[in-house]
């Protein structure tokens, strides 16, 4: 992987992280495109990744303060129950990364076809949260606390494990999923940033800890050291200009032309592939 390699798709990944059209997918495909190799390929993810989750800390910093403020009260209040919704919501994930994770990777695989796949169905879920929640979101009586109700946090939390297959957008799924199940935009625009951000982690950190046992290194080395700060560069800065700009879209914006998006690029790929 060439150095300018490493930017773009720090690039891809930092953009697509969190615009709802699959970050896994994109670079599944710009590595095709690219003809970068596949060896050493899981470490450069590691680092993308690890760039697009500094970036959620940092666009997210004040209500992420305000939240372990709350919790270290030590009494149950808003801060107490938004975390506690927070966990509820990763229960599903969590469940497919401990147990299933070989099984859900072996059954999807690196098939360009099933990013096409999922990418159709990313636009589905798009079309129809749109249709469910109109321009301004849930216009109806909302009486949970914090805005998003027990049952929502755990109905939204199965979309994320959902978008674990490649084409399936993470924030596209979790804030589609939470569109349609009632809860307002702009409760639904920090929700499901903030939901991701330890299972994220998690993922991370298990495949680190995978190398390490196999290779005795953090990092197999397969990837140059230099490809890696950069793609993680990249990924931070792109991810700092997408995280805000998704939180205004899905506040205010249509999240149709995305889907749009997706069905182009979803309909290339299956006539390509």
């Amino acid at each position: 992987m060439s150095w300018w390699q490493a930017i773009l798709l720090g690039l891809v990944q930092g953009l697509t992280e969190f615009l709802p059209v699959s970050s896994s997918g994109h670079l599944m495909i710009f590595r095709e495109f690219l003809g970068v190799d596949g060896e050493g390929f899981l470490d450069f993810t590691v680092m993308v990744h690890l760039g697009t989750v500094i970036s959620t800390l940092v666009v997210f910093w004040e209500p992420i303060w305000k939240l372990l403020k709350g919790l270290f009260k030590f009494r149950y209040n808003d801060e107490t129950d938004y975390i506690c919704k927070l966990i509820v919501s990763m229960i599903p994930v969590a469940i497919i990364g401990f147990f299933l994770k070989d099984y859900v990777e072996g059954l999807f695989g690196e098939s360009l076809t099933v990013v096409g796949i999922c990418l159709l169905i990313t636009a589905a879920l798009l079309f129809f949260s749109d249709l469910a929640s109109g321009p301004r979101g849930w216009v109806g009586d909302n009486h949970y606390r914090n805005g998003i109700s027990w049952w929502q946090a755990f109905v939204v939390g199965l979309g994320q494990a959902c978008a674990v297959a490649p084409g399936l957008s993470r924030s596209g799924t979790t804030i589609a999923t939470g569109l349609m199940t009632g809860v307002r935009r702009d409760v639904m625009a920090q929700f499901s940033f903030l939901m991701v951000l330890v299972p994220i982690i998690g993922e991370q950190f298990l495949d680190i800890v995978g190398s390490l046992s196999e290779t005795g290194r953090f990092f197999s080395g397969a990837v140059s050291g230099l490809s890696l700060v950069l793609g993680f560069l990249a990924a931070f800065i792109a991810g700092l200009f997408a995280c805000r700009i998704m939180i205004a879209l899905v506040r205010k914006a249509r999240l149709s032309w995305f889907a749009l998006y997706c069905v182009i690029v979803g309909v290339l790929i299956l006539i390509l592939a």
